[in-house]
């Protein structure tokens, strides 16, 4: 899910404790326990204070935190988007780049989950976008994604 910088903007808003429009390191710090659900090590939170703090001020402006948000998010994105490829890869047909009831067949059964082609191809129905029988990459995402 991408969030809007509106969003980014009420969240700085109530991580901005002392209401002064910054966000101190300490204020990143809970922000980021919050986001993450764990601690940041001291040397982890000086590195993303002094890469988003492009004024040097030491201090976090809602511009510096919006722009930080979103490049995080962005980067969850992208190993999302990874993750997917590698899965997919999985069950592709060899050379065809794309899922075939053959190839989903062959991996379930490698998993243990033993389906007939008639089922697979029910399952590949159902996110064929296209018609054409087959899952691409894009269809894969979908489906997996929701």
């Amino acid at each position: 899910m991408v969030a809007s910088s509106g969003e980014f903007r009420r969240v700085f808003a109530s991580f901005d404790k002392d209401g002064d429009g910054r966000i101190s390191a300490a204020e990143l710090r809970l922000c980021m326990k919050a986001a993450i659900g764990d601690e940041m090590s001291d040397e982890d939170l000086e590195a993303i204070m002094a890469s988003a703090d492009t004024d040097g001020d030491g201090l976090l402006d809602e511009e510096e935190f919006v722009r930080l948000a979103q490049e995080m998010e962005a980067g969850q994105e992208e190993e999302k988007c990874r993750w997917l490829k590698e899965a997919f890869r999985m069950y592709e047909m060899e050379g065809r780049e794309c899922m075939t009831p053959l190839s989903l067949k062959l991996m379930l059964s490698k998993l243990g989950c033993h389906q007939d082609i008639g089922e697979c191809q029910a399952m590949i129905c159902r996110f064929d976008l296209d018609g054409d029988g087959v899952l691409s990459f894009d269809e894969f995402k979908t489906m997996m994604l929701g």
